[in-house]
């Protein structure tokens, strides 16, 4: 008797193949409707990836001038955002766990004090790597973020 009722209360719990197939089917539209969307969009997700990157490398910045008094020169380079450059002040844990790349796999660039009018400039070459550009190529400047959107 007390298999019987095992059997019962584990059938009962079981899906049946016809829920299952269901499931599938239902799982299947989704990602046909999904994917497309996300697949079609890789550059736009790296450059909103690149925005993302620069607004924390200025974060980094800010803190790496509230410790020291001043950013990082052009020859101290983001690098000085990992390891101690030798400046008083600076804060043995450092500002980030390693020398930020962009996107694509490129070192953003960092010049400072900047030619833009603000302490330093910080910008990515996009996805063709090289100064200027147009659509995905197109640069991404910690000057224009707010006018890129």
């Amino acid at each position: 008797m007390k298999t019987k009722n095992k059997k019962r209360r584990s059938a009962n719990h079981a899906f049946t193949l016809i829920e299952l197939m269901i499931v599938v089917v239902i799982l299947g539209l989704l990602a046909t409707v999904i994917m497309p969307r996300i697949l079609n969009r890789p550059e736009q997700a790296r450059r909103m990836k690149a925005k993302v990157d620069i607004r924390s490398i200025e974060s980094a910045l800010a803190l790496f001038k509230t410790d020291t008094g001043r950013f990082p020169t052009t020859s101290e380079g983001l690098q000085a955002l990992v390891a101690d450059p030798g400046i008083k002040g600076y804060n043995a844990d450092g500002y980030l766990d390693k020398a930020p790349l962009d996107p694509w796999g490129n070192a953003f660039v960092y010049v400072s004090p900047g030619l833009h009018g603000k302490d330093y400039d910080l910008e990515s070459y996009g996805k063709d790597g090289e100064d200027g550009g147009e659509g995905d190529d197109a640069d991404i400047e910690s000057w224009n973020l707010d006018e890129m959107g």
